[in-house]
């Protein structure tokens, strides 16, 4: 018996460690920010990063962590922003995460989008606040969920450039199953 339960100990330990979430920071322009963390109580506290400006950076979450986040930019005051916000390893084995308007709709700066890393789907947030896409009101439905681990957040405004002021063309279209 003891045997059994000594194995059955070590194959959760195992599979604890195998299963920390981790969110890849993108930082989409040249300011630097600082990424603040507040943890569920209950949950393990982790220290603010700081991103340079147009980089990335990589924070790995303690299994099961659950709380938010939201971006300073330098020189800037330490108010809450735009919220991203997540629950690793939770019911079903999921990952379920936000962005949240909530707390400082407001805030144009931080936390733009999330997203499973890989996929890209399903988003939650938006380049330009407000959207449908985002916790706008207490009541919204809005998180999402996703069997990996692994999220992106996108910080900051997109550079913008003149590639980007093409002209835009339904779904159909640029599949083939439309007319012009």
């Amino acid at each position: 018996m003891q045997f059994t339960t000594s194995i059955l100990a070590a194959a959760v330990a195992l599979a604890t460690l195998a299963s920390a979430g981790s969110v890849h920071f993108v930082n989409q322009d040249s300011t630097t920010r600082k990424i603040v963390f507040t943890p569920t109580s209950g949950c393990e506290s982790i220290d603010s990063i700081t991103i340079d400006g147009l980089s990335t950076a990589n924070q790995t979450f303690p299994t099961a962590w659950i709380g938010n986040w939201y971006a300073v930019s330098e020189g800037a005051s330490n108010t809450d922003g735009m919220l991203g916000e997540v629950c690793f390893d939770s019911w079903g084995g999921m990952t379920y995460f936000d962005v949240s308007a909530i707390v400082n709709p407001n805030d144009t700066n931080g936390v733009k989008e999330l997203f499973p890393l890989g996929t890209g789907t399903p988003v939650s947030g938006c380049q330009t606040f407000p959207c449908d896409n985002a916790y706008n009101k207490p009541d919204d439905v809005q998180t999402q969920a996703t069997d990996s681990d692994a999220l992106v957040c996108l910080l900051g405004n997109l550079e913008s450039s003149k590639r980007s002021v093409g002209g835009k063309f339904n779904r159909d279209f640029v599949t083939g199953q439309g007319s012009a």
